[in-house]
């Protein structure tokens, strides 16, 4: 009987020993679809060397990566897609752009954690990991909270993340006085905010107070006529702040045009979306200082400094977004004690990446972001 016990014991054992040793050795494989070929390779190449750094840093050796080669179009995309499937690959990265996740729909068994930062008309089984609308708008709110600001007056291009902004306005529920919307056509733009600011209105009330004063007789009459002279307007403005919905030189001609207006950032808070640390406008000091949400500034520069020097190349924003992805997964994988299934993206769950703090619940991904200011020729960090 005893040897029976002893016999059955070491059976017991094998068995789990064995299955330990099996698990150890299973491989968990991710799939990574991006442009390898074509005018946007560069893109996918340094993907690839991002997500190279990243499964050094976690340094485990069943972490697998399957890359594929997307040819930037939504055909590709879903043929190496179904590729991976088949090998039996149930979480993918990517893909790069919004237009490549129009077929993905076809294999609803497969999670793919995209690169694009827009949450609208997106497939079911597509995670936007991007530094969206709503996350930002979230943290601008945060800011006028903070500085008490609560009359905005929210400016949007008439382009094509037009619906990305009025859907981060609803969800977040920022306080504003008005949505403001524009034409990029310069003319046209210029016109605009002249109407917005009611800047005739106000050139006139200077005129006409100039006019005013010059009819009566009262001590430093030349005085205070002179002081008024300097001024280009007269009369208050009904908003606290400005919310420009813009990058690049669209938001430097929307600003221009505010100051032009006699509408100054000293005067009223210049806030707009996540610029990426956009050093041109560090130039513009004129319309300083500017506001803006975005990632995690030291850790981006630690980043690109970093791999500059392991691969000779700058560093983006997709290499430093995709980075954190590889960390992401993984980490949502461990939670899951290494099972792959839907419902990881679907718990309330939080991971501390470079860019910052990833929010994910119910298959959506936001970010807490920090939020800086562009002053004295210098980004500054408020939070």
């Amino acid at each position: 009987m005893k040897t029976l016990i002893k016999f059955l014991i070491f059976i017991l054992l094998s068995v789990t020993l064995l299955s330990q040793n099996i698990f150890a050795s299973e491989k968990i494989k991710i799939g990574l679809i991006v442009p390898l070929s074509g005018e946007n390779s560069l893109i996918g190449e340094k993907i690839i060397k991002s997500t190279r750094m990243a499964i050094n840093k976690i340094n485990d050796e069943r972490v697998e990566i399957i890359p594929k080669d997307t040819k930037s179009n939504p055909i590709d995309a879903l043929k190496v897609s179904n590729e991976l499937y088949k090998e039996g690959i149930r979480i993918i990265i990517g893909p790069v752009f919004n237009e490549s996740t129009k077929y993905l729909d076809d294999l609803k068994d497969v999670t793919f954690v995209s690169f694009t930062n827009k949450l609208i008309g997106n497939p079911k089984n597509v995670i936007s990991a991007g530094v969206n609308a709503i996350s930002q708008v979230q943290t601008i709110k945060k800011f006028n909270k903070r500085k008490n600001l609560s009359k905005s007056i929210i400016l949007i291009p008439r382009a094509q993340f037009k619906k990305e902004i009025e859907e981060a306005i609803n969800k977040t529920k920022i306080k504003h006085k008005e949505i403001f919307y524009y034409d990029r056509e310069p003319t046209k733009l210029t016109k605009q905010i002249e109407e917005l600011t009611k800047y005739q209105i106000r050139k006139n009330n200077l005129k006409f107070e100039i006019q005013r004063l010059e009819t009566l007789s009262f001590k430093d009459k030349d005085k205070k006529i002179q002081n008024l002279k300097k001024r280009d307007t007269l009369g208050n403005i009904n908003f606290d702040s400005v919310v420009i919905a813009d990058f690049d030189e669209n938001l430097k001609s929307v600003a221009t045009s505010l100051l032009y207006t006699d509408v100054s950032s000293k005067r009223i808070s210049y806030i707009t979306l996540n610029q990426w640390f956009d050093e041109s406008l560090l130039k513009d000091h004129s319309l300083h200082p500017i506001y803006f949400p975005s990632i995690n500034k030291d850790n981006y520069e630690i980043f690109m400094n970093d791999f500059k020097n392991a691969y000779g190349l700058d560093g983006d924003q997709l290499s430093f977004l995709s980075y954190d992805l590889i960390g992401l997964v993984y980490f949502l994988i461990y939670e899951n004690n290494f099972k792959i299934s839907k419902k990881i993206f679907y718990k309330k769950n939080k991971f501390k990446g470079k860019i910052g703090v990833f929010e994910i619940s119910k298959n959506t991904i936001t970010h807490q972001l920090n939020f800086y200011s562009i002053e004295d020729k210098k980004f500054k960090k408020i939070f």
